[in-house]
């Protein structure tokens, strides 16, 4: 089930996403099982990430690229900013690892 967003809570993760750099890199040839399988692991580990899309010049291509990465991945779009995508997923209750992200309700 895809995770839904107020913006209030769209707004608290782009201000931790600020300081992230990129952890995933898309290249030209898009979306790839390599990717995808790049992207559940990061956001496993991580919950919010940077990814960083290849150069477009239509900017509705890149829209495009993004919500089919969105969909790909099972993650919430926080943000599309020129060619970085800020993703989110809530880390599982039952994970071991960082403490969970703890979103404002």
């Amino acid at each position: 089930m895809p995770v839904t967003l107020s913006p209030r809570q769209r707004q608290h993760l782009k201000g931790l996403a600020h300081a992230l750099e990129p952890v995933v890199h898309v290249g030209a040839a898009g979306v790839s099982e390599a990717v995808v399988r790049v992207l559940g692991e990061t956001l496993l580990r991580h919950e919010l990430i940077k990814v960083k899309l290849p150069k477009l010049d239509d900017a509705g291509a890149r829209e495009a690229l993004a919500n089919e990465i969105t969909v790909a991945s099972g993650a919430a779009l926080v943000q599309l900013l020129g060619r970085v995508l800020i993703l989110y997923t809530p880390r599982a209750k039952d994970l071991p690892g960082k403490p969970r992200i703890q979103l404002p309700s």
